[in-house]
């Protein structure tokens, strides 16, 4: 930076008040000669984030965040930095001093490059609504459900089947050499043959910067030929590592909302956003890297990850984990959604409508979930041996996390699933698990169906009156349920216990408290017996119970079912603890009933070890 240019920033941060730049992005409360408010490059409740206006910067004692104005439009707003000079600048009234020779000639070739770029907009969007491109209006309208109104937000077009585009820009004067830098025609490897345009009977969707600077294409192709989806290539002025489409639209909704999706691809944002998702954006044509992933900590903390639920978007979420432990930092992170029955975003929100879309984010699963997954996946467990190698794999992984701190956390983290998962080995296949209440000891009574379909008895323990009830999964009911068909002596093992569980399913809540009853009034219960009974109501949902067939098929011992059971139904209990646990030191920080809470806090921690240390 030379002496005149360094001159003019230090001038232009005296003119700029940084309390006006942030305040629009944050709310702030003055305190004494200081404006403090919530960090926006962390979440937090209670403020660490604070401006000094006299001095031109601002400090987060949560995170570290520290920097003057134009480093706040920078991280914010993802400005370079002589775009963040210019805003402010402009802003104040301000002139930019003159470059260099060098850095002018560099910069008017650069306007030059977009100029082009947008010709080419200009020329696919006008024939999308030609003769020649109907069959690409008729693909967005009719077959993508796509309005006018969003055709037109993200410019999309047509690239006819001859080479339009190259005739096009010549006629304005582009130089070949310029078309082919910029990726727009391909220059054939027989030296005899004239370059042609590089889309050709494509729908076009232009890839913009953060600017709504055009730096690139995406075209899919209209019929069966291959490739289905073809991007520009890397060109002076794209870079496809480092740019997520749709920023550019999505960065304000989803700084606003505290929100953002990334897909798989464009079409994906573009339905999204028809219904409303306008936070959302996707990588072009590669996994997500470590640059996408930072770019989107820039508007959210927490993006979601939306996959298909097939196998190449399973696979894909574990590329993603790779990429993203080795960057984590305190505070930010990512979520993921898999979407069911083979569907992308598109297709769910025009068949199940944008509810179920919500329903999935709202369920969305946390990064530790992920990386869990990924090192216990298409592992065996039967042997100490085999348990082993997950753990050493497990904290390998684990490993890759930079950050001391957060690799510490995860570190806990891991131990307690592999402790929960794994239990303590052989002593629990020695207890008596079917042992008969004392002599003279009162049993409670029992009610088994509510008016919610939820099991519950009059008299429940006294420490679950601190907890919320856990949910059971629809999954994990079904194994229990035929689990307790083909070895009914379980039912009167888990009867008690499952009373602390909230049940959400009706049928399957029913199926499993005619099951209780039949157990009441019939003396020595078998398979054939209870089986035989449930059928009279419920023929239908015992013969699809699989899990009933996959137990008779491998003859499940019960000593298995028990431990699968007991280990599920802990994990599920210990998760819903940690989550009240959670929300107590939430309420703690904000000061609401404190000392109550505190008490609370302390008996659920209680309630957590008991579990933890338990050996039934």
């Amino acid at each position: 930076m030379n002496d005149d240019f360094s001159k003019f920033i230090d001038e232009l941060r005296s003119r700029v008040s940084i309390a006006e730049i942030v305040g629009e992005k944050v709310k702030l409360q003055k305190r004494g000669r200081e404006y403090t408010g919530l960090c926006p490059f962390h979440q937090e409740k209670t403020p660490s984030f604070t401006i000094n206006e006299s001095k031109g910067f601002y400090h987060c004692f949560g995170c570290g965040a520290h920097g003057d104005a134009v480093t706040f439009l920078m991280n914010k707003d993802g400005l370079p930095f002589i775009d963040a000079v210019k805003k402010l600048a402009t802003r104040v009234g301000m002139s930019l001093p003159p470059l260099s020779k060098e850095n002018q000639e560099a910069a008017q070739h650069r306007k030059s490059l977009y100029e082009i770029m947008e010709m080419a907009a200009a020329f696919y969007e006008k024939n999308l609504y030609m003769p020649v491109g109907a069959k690409g209006l008729n693909y967005f309208r009719n077959k993508r459900g796509l309005s006018d109104e969003i055709i037109k937000k993200f410019r999309l077009g047509y690239a006819p089947n001859n080479n339009g585009l190259k005739a096009e820009l010549s006629s304005k004067g582009i130089s070949e050499q310029d078309m082919t830098d910029l990726g727009l025609i391909t220059a054939p490897e027989d030296k005899n043959r004239a370059p042609s345009d590089f889309f050709r009977d494509r729908v076009m969707i232009p890839i913009m910067d953060k600017q709504n600077n055009i730096i690139a294409f995406g075209g899919r192709i209209l019929g069966d030929g291959q490739p289905k989806y073809l991007n520009s290539p890397e060109t002076p002025i794209f870079n496809k590592r480092r740019i997520l489409y749709n920023m550019n639209h999505a960065r304000e909704p989803a700084y606003a909302q505290k929100r953002l999706i990334i897909c798989e691809g464009y079409m994906d944002v573009i339905a999204l956003d028809s219904f409303d998702f306008s936070y959302s954006v996707a990588p072009l044509g590669t996994a997500l890297t470590e640059e996408q992933i930072m770019e989107a900590w820039k508007v959210c903390a927490n993006p979601t990850l939306c996959f298909d639920g097939d196998g190449a978007g399973i696979k894909a979420a574990i590329r993603s984990v790779d990429r993203v432990l080795p960057i984590l930092r305190a505070g930010y992170s990512v979520n993921y959604i898999f979407l069911k029955e083979k569907k992308d975003p598109d297709e769910l929100l025009h068949s199940l409508g944008p509810a179920v879309f919500e329903q999935y984010l709202s369920r969305a699963k946390p990064l530790v979930d992920i990386l869990w997954h990924k090192c216990k996946m298409n592992k065996e467990t039967q042997t100490p041996e085999q348990k082993a190698l997950i753990e050493k794999e497990t904290f390998e992984e684990v490993a890759k996390i930079k950050d001391n701190q957060i690799r510490n956390y995860y570190m806990q983290e891991m131990k307690k699933r592999i402790y929960y998962t794994f239990g303590k080995g052989a002593d629990f296949n020695n207890r008596r698990q079917d042992a008969s209440p004392q002599v003279g000891q009162i049993q409670p009574k029992r009610q088994y169906i509510n008016n919610k379909s939820k099991i519950y008895q009059n008299s429940i323990p006294k420490s679950y009156n601190l907890v919320k009830k856990p949910p059971l999964t629809d999954l994990f009911l079904r194994k229990i349920i035929a689990a307790m068909i083909i070895y009914p002596q379980l039912i009167k093992q888990y009867e008690e216990q499952l009373i602390s569980f909230d049940i959400g399913n009706s049928v399957a809540a029913k199926i499993l408290n005619e099951i209780l009853e039949i157990n009441q009034e019939t003396e020595h219960l078998e398979t054939e017996i209870l089986l035989e009974k449930l059928q009279l109501n419920f023929q239908k949902e015992i013969s699809d119970l699989w899990e009933l067939q996959m137990y008779k098929l491998q003859k499940t011992e019960t000593v298995d079912l028990k431990r699968e059971i007991k280990e599920g139904l802990k994990e599920i209990q210990l998760k819903q603890l940690d989550n009240d646990i959670k929300e107590c030191m939430n309420n703690i920080k904000n000061n609401t009933d404190s000392t109550e809470q505190l008490n609370r806090y302390q008996q659920l921690c209680a309630e957590r070890d008991k579990i933890l240390q338990s050996e039934e």
